[in-house]
C-alpha cells in the first residue's frame, strides 16, 4: 500500500509539473537574446524578435515584456526597430537596456547602409519608450565584431559597455551614456580567461568565448557570462575582482541544449532571487533562427561559483497574485497555445486565437473571499456565429464558470465589450480562456478583460 501511494504521489507530482510548465516564457512570438532590467519592482525583459518561418537571422525590431511575479508576462509589442535609426540598413540583433537618472538607454547592434556592423544607442524617458536615436550615427563602429552589447553601471557610478564576437571588447561610457570615455579595450582572449576551446580549430577562436557577453556583479565579484563555442553554443562564465579583469574561467553555466545552435545569457536580481534568461528552440516551428526566451533561477554555491543548470519547465512558483478586478490586458499570459500577439493603432497590443481550442492561461488569480460573479471582455471576430470563449479554473478541462458568444465586429479594428455572468468564484486559481470556432484561422481577437463582484 505504501509503495502504491508513493507511486501515485509521484505521478500526480509529474502531472502537476507538466501542467504548470512556464518555459519558453513567451509563446505568442519567437523571441531571442533576453535582456532583463529591474525598475520600480517590475522586471522589464527586452528581446530581439525572430520573424516567423525565418531561415536566417531575420530580425527587424526589439520587443518588451514585463512581469511582477515571474509567471504572468505582459507583451508590450515592438518598442524599437532598426529602421528607427536613419543610418541603419538591417538587423535588429541582441539588445540591452539600462536606467540612469530617470532616463532609459537601449544599446542595439545594427548593420549600417555600408554593410558594416555597429552598436547604436536609443534614449527614452520611460522604459516603454518611445526610444529616440540621439546621435544619428553608431555609438560603436569599430569592426564587424560589433554585436551583442552589454552595459553595466558599477557601484562608483562608472558605466561600461561590453560587446563582441569573436573577442570581448569594452569601453567606459561618459555619464551621459551616449559617448565614450577613453579608448576601446579588449579582455585578453586567453585560455586563462575563457577556457580552452575543444574540437574546432580556428586561430581567431582559441578559447570558448564566442559572443554575447553579460556582466553581473555579486559580493564584489564580477561575473562575465558569455555564449561559448564551439557550435552549438553553451553558456560559460569567468570571474574577476576588477570589472576590466584579469578574468579567470570558471566553467559551464548551461550545457549545449535546446535545439538552437546559439544561446544568449541575461542575468538579473529580482525580489530576492537571481534569474538566468536564455533562449532555445522549444516552441513549435522552433529552430536556430526561430528561437524562444526561457528563464531559470540561478543558484550560487557558498564559494561564489555557479551550479550548472539544465533547461527545465521554468519558474513554477509565482512571486505574487494577479488582481482580476482591474483591467487586465489579454496579452498578459502565463502560458498559451494557438495564440499570436499583434498590434494596431486603435487598441495597441492584442491577441489572436489562430485555431479551435486555442487558449491562454494566467497563474495565481486572486478572486478573494467575497468572489466574482460577472465577467467583461473586449472582443471581436470576422466570423458569423459559432465563435465563443470559455472561462475555466485550474485546468483546460477544469470547472467551467462561464462562457460567452463573440460578436461579429468585422475586423481587428472593430471591437465590442461583452459581459456575462459567471458562477461565483472565490480564492486563488489559475484562469483559462479557451477559444472555440470552426474558422480556419484568426478565430477571434481579444483585447482586455476584468471580473466584477
Amino acid at each position: 500500500m505504501i509503495v502504491k501511494r508513493t507511486f501515485l504521489f509521484l505521478l500526480l507530482l509529474f502531472i502537476s509539473k507538466a501542467v504548470i510548465s512556464q518555459n519558453p516564457i513567451i509563446q505568442t512570438n519567437y523571441t531571442a537574446d533576453p535582456a532583463p532590467m529591474v525598475y520600480n519592482d517590475k522586471l522589464y525583459l527586452y528581446t530581439s524578435h525572430d520573424e516567423d518561418e525565418s531561415t536566417w537571422f531575420t530580425m527587424n525590431d526589439w520587443r518588451l515584456y514585463t512581469t511582477e511575479d515571474m509567471v504572468n508576462w505582459t507583451d508590450h509589442g515592438p518598442i524599437l526597430a532598426y529602421d528607427d535609426f536613419d543610418w541603419a540598413k538591417q538587423n535588429a540583433w541582441a539588445p540591452q537596456a539600462i536606467q540612469r537618472d530617470g532616463k532609459f538607454y537601449m544599446y542595439v547592434p545594427i548593420t549600417d547602409r555600408d554593410g558594416k556592423n555597429g552598436i547604436g544607442v536609443a534614449v527614452a524617458n520611460s522604459p516603454y519608450g518611445p526610444f529616440i536615436d540621439p546621435l544619428g550615427k553608431p555609438l560603436i563602429s569599430n569592426s564587424n565584431a560589433d554585436i551583442d552589447p552589454s552595459v553595466i553601471i558599477d557601484d562608483d557610478g562608472q558605466a561600461y559597455l561590453f560587446w563582441g564576437n569573436p573577442v570581448c571588447y569594452y569601453v567606459k561610457l561618459n555619464e551621459d551614456m551616449i559617448s565614450l570615455k577613453g579608448q576601446i579595450s579588449q579582455i585578453p582572449n586567453t585560455i586563462e580567461a575563457f577556457g580552452k576551446r575543444e574540437g574546432e580549430k580556428d586561430d581567431r577562436r582559441p578559447t570558448t568565448y564566442e559572443e554575447g557577453p553579460w556582466v553581473y556583479k555579486r559580493n564584489n565579484t564580477y561575473y562575465l557570462f558569455f555564449a561559448a563555442g564551439p557550435l552549438p553554443e553553451h553558456i560559460g562564465y569567468s570571474t574577476s575582482k576588477n570589472i576590466t579583469g584579469p578574468y579567470k574561467y570558471r566553467g559551464v553555466v548551461m550545457p549545449q541544449q535546446g535545439g538552437s545552435f546559439t544561446n544568449h545569457p541575461g542575468i538579473v536580481d529580482f525580489k530576492g532571487n537571481t534569474y538566468f534568461f536564455y533562449h532555445n528552440a522549444a516552441l513549435p516551428g522552433g529552430s536556430g533562427f526561430t528561437r524562444s526566451v526561457a528563464v531559470e533561477e540561478l543558484i550560487f554555491n557558498k564559494d561564489g561559483s555557479i551550479q550548472t543548470m539544465e533547461m527545465t519547465d521554468g519558474i513554477t512558483e509565482s512571486l505574487g497574485t494577479l488582481n482580476p478586478y482591474v483591467k487586465n490586458e489579454a496579452e498578459t499570459i502565463a502560458w498559451s497555445e494557438g495564440i499570436k500577439s499583434k498590434e494596431s493603432s486603435l487598441v495597441g497590443n492584442f491577441i489572436v486565437a489562430t485555431r479551435n481550442n486555442a487558449y491562454s492561461m494566467l497563474r495565481e488569480v486572486d478572486f478573494r473571499a467575497d468572489g466574482a460573479s460577472e465577467f467583461t471582455a473586449r472582443l471581436g471576430t470576422t466570423h458569423n456565429g459559432n465563435v465563443s470563449m470559455e472561462i475555466r479554473l485550474d485546468a483546460l478541462d477544469g470547472k467551467l464558470i462561464g462562457s460567452l458568444e463573440v460578436p461579429l465586429t468585422g475586423g481587428s479594428d472593430r471591437w465590442e465589450l461583452v459581459t456575462t455572468t459567471v458562477d461565483k468564484v472565490t480564492g486563488v486559481h489559475d484562469l483559462y480562456f479557451i477559444f472555440k470556432g470552426k474558422a480556419p484561422s484568426e478565430i477571434l481577437y481579444f483585447d482586455y478583460w476584468s471580473f466584477s463582484k
